[in-house]
């Protein structure tokens, strides 16, 4: 499938919402609703990285749990970077295997580097890597910190959030990594509800206005 002819990630979002309503338990069904509404009205956190600003290094670990870091992995070469919660979110995998798909090698075409990061143990994210069979990194960051330096850090899990999480069957502790020349940021895209993600389209348009 090409990327003009591929369904954009909000419909395949849409369909994914609508498909699990009919089988998530009515409570859970409930804790879920409230938080999306309760994340729409939010407002971009103050203190996000904006453009223009220097893009820090950051100490990660590879998918083999191999220390890195996002200069080391890049190099000097223009690169995406997506920051997804975990194998877990089904919005995450949406996302990473559309990207995969299509923006990828429209990303390739042009010299760029897509780099997936998540709070996630190695292990996990080697996981994933194979489960959608990406032909980008991904990496770990312990503890958010790249994450919480960008300010894009953000705690979406209330109680309630936490117990529904849980009545599901997800450890989050368990699977995060912590129990728990100087680049410049050219374009940053940030969405408080994790339901909402950047279409491919939308990243290509930025990165071609760009360059």
């Amino acid at each position: 499938m090409s990327a003009q002819a591929a369904t954009p990630l909000a419909e395949q979002i849409a369909d994914f919402k609508a498909e699990s309503a009919k089988h998530l338990p009515p409570d859970v069904a409930a804790i879920f609703t409230r938080q999306a509404e309760q994340l729409k009205a939010a407002a971009i956190p103050v203190g996000v990285a904006s453009v223009g600003m220097p893009l820090p290094d950051a100490q990660m670990l590879d998918a083999l749990g191999e220390p890195t870091s996002i200069y080391a992995m890049t190099g000097e070469r223009p690169t995406v970077l997506v920051f997804y919660r975990g194998a877990w979110c089904p919005y995450c995998n949406l996302a990473l295997k559309a990207y995969g798909e299509q923006l990828f090698p429209q990303l390739a075409d042009r010299g760029v580097e897509l780099v997936a990061i998540s709070p996630q143990k190695p292990d996990e994210s080697l996981s994933l890597k194979e489960k959608h069979e990406l032909a980008f990194p991904v990496l770990s960051d312990p503890g958010n910190a790249f994450a919480r330096r960008l300010g894009v850090l953000a705690d979406a899990r209330s109680a309630d959030v936490r117990g529904a999480q849980e009545q599901l069957g997800l450890d989050l502790p368990a699977t995060n990594a912590d129990g728990t020349v100087a680049r410049t940021i050219r374009w940053i895209d940030v969405r408080p509800d994790y339901t909402d993600r950047t279409e491919p389209s939308e990243i290509i348009a930025a990165l071609d206005a760009i360059l």
